[in-house]
């Protein structure tokens, strides 16, 4: 196939598969919103230094980042577009599992999950538009699909917000309950989730295999962009090594099942960005993984041999 077709291509998923993939997106977030506690928010506010950095590289820093390396790249129109819309989505759930293997501030981690989910209602639908508005190329996009930040907002508050809003409250009303189901329920949920990618993949076969080749190194180089981005503005600020590494975690390791809901919902599942964002839920589990190797064969100093706080 011309390499150049994969602005046009549109990968098949009917209105009835887009509304399970957000409903299943919507039950992940539910799973992730009963491990949460209060505390993850107060944590900031005690101890606020290491999250709020970690949340500039990810909401500030990394999207302008990624609009630099598009126009240094110069991959596809709809793959530019993919990679902005990565790095407009918060940290994935996987990152605070990734972070303690790392042996990093767990603790960090899920403060930075906790907010930057909360906070991705607003940030996301702001720096898509921004950031894929600047390239006349990926502004195209934009303006044919006429995409609406308010119609962003909306739909990430759905996916995002009250699940969040309704598992903290149940997790608060019931939580004898709750510790009995969170684990089950989160990994039904990413199994449920899971599962579907596979048949989305399956349903677009042939478009995956023609164009994955030319995905792979944009995004390979955008995630270890993203890593270092994390690591080095931590670093640059003074953080001791196991916030350097939750920071660089939380940064490389984005939602990419946001990206796709969004790609479906707003985007016809333009090939491209489908690819882009699909290829980065892959490749982000390798890579973070890879890293917390890398990070365990460094010793940390003694003063920071620590235990734990809890990885979910």
């Amino acid at each position: 196939m011309d390499p150049a077709v994969i602005d046009q291509v549109q990968l098949n998923f009917n209105p009835t598969g887009i509304m399970i993939i957000n409903g299943a997106i919507g039950l992940m977030m539910l799973g992730v919103a009963l491990e949460l506690k209060l505390d993850d928010f107060k944590r900031i506010v005690a101890s606020p230094k290491a999250p709020a950095i970690g949340l500039f590289a990810q909401f500030l820093l990394l999207p302008a980042f990624t609009f630099l390396l598009t126009m240094i790249l110069k991959p596809y129109p709809s793959m530019a577009l993919g990679m902005i819309l990565v790095a407009a989505c918060p940290g994935g759930n996987l990152s605070n599992i990734m972070t303690y293997l790392a042996k990093g501030n767990c603790a960090v981690s899920i403060s930075m999950t906790a907010v930057s989910t909360a906070a991705a209602v607003f940030m996301t639908p702001l720096n898509l538009s921004l950031w894929g508005s600047l390239n006349p190329d990926t502004a195209a996009i934009l303006k044919k699909v006429s995409l609406s930040p308010v119609d962003v907002f909306i739909t990430v508050f759905i996916i995002l917000g009250i699940p969040l809003i309704v598992g903290m409250l149940m997790a608060r009303i019931f939580p004898t309950l709750v510790e009995k189901v969170r684990k089950p329920f989160k990994i039904f949920s990413l199994v449920f989730f899971i599962l579907i990618v596979i048949g989305a993949l399956a349903a677009n076969w042939k478009y995956f295999i023609a164009y994955i080749g030319l995905v792979m190194f944009a995004v390979f180089v955008h995630n270890a962009l993203a890593l270092n981005l994390g690591y080095w503005t931590g670093r640059l600020s003074k953080l001791n090594e196991q916030d350097c590494r939750a920071v660089s975690i939380e940064v490389g390791i984005q939602n990419s099942a946001l990206g796709l809901v969004l790609v479906f919902n707003f985007f016809d599942g333009l090939g491209g960005m489908a690819i882009v964002v699909a290829w980065w839920g892959i490749w982000h589990i390798i890579a973070g993984l890879v890293t917390a190797f890398i990070f365990t064969r460094r010793p940390l100093p003694d003063d920071q041999k620590v235990e734990p706080a809890r990885a979910g």
